[in-house]
């Protein structure tokens, strides 16, 4: 069964969060979570946290054991860009343009069945 969470407009870039991404698909989501903790990356904390809550819908609403789950599919799409002003010289001003994203996380079961 397919577990889904969003975190979405995230302060962060969909490029930086995708080298993140890719690190972690694919993986046990508790190994994931462990592996996250250690990265540098402020999206590091951005995925965790959106895996976190994937886990916790899986175990409230469907039952499920946090041990037995993957991560399937995992990717980060554009979200609206935020543009800010600052000013610069001869009565001009340079726009700053902050990215944001939207990260989706789908979880797995493993299926035990294939391991016997």
């Amino acid at each position: 069964m397919e577990v889904l969470a969003k975190s979405r407009y995230t302060g962060i870039s969909a490029r930086k969060v995708r080298l993140v991404l890719n690190e972690v698909r694919g993986m046990p989501a508790q190994e994931a979570m462990h592996m996250l903790r250690l990265m540098p990356q402020s999206a590091a904390t951005v995925l965790a946290n959106t895996i976190a809550s994937a886990l916790a819908n899986a175990e409230e609403n469907f039952d499920l054991d946090r041990g037995d789950m993957y991560i399937k599919t995992a990717f980060a799409d554009k979200a609206p860009h935020r543009r800010w002003r600052r000013f610069g010289g001869r009565g001009r001003f340079k726009p700053w343009i902050r990215s944001s994203s939207n990260i989706t996380v789908i979880l797995d079961e493993k299926d035990l069945s294939l391991d016997e």
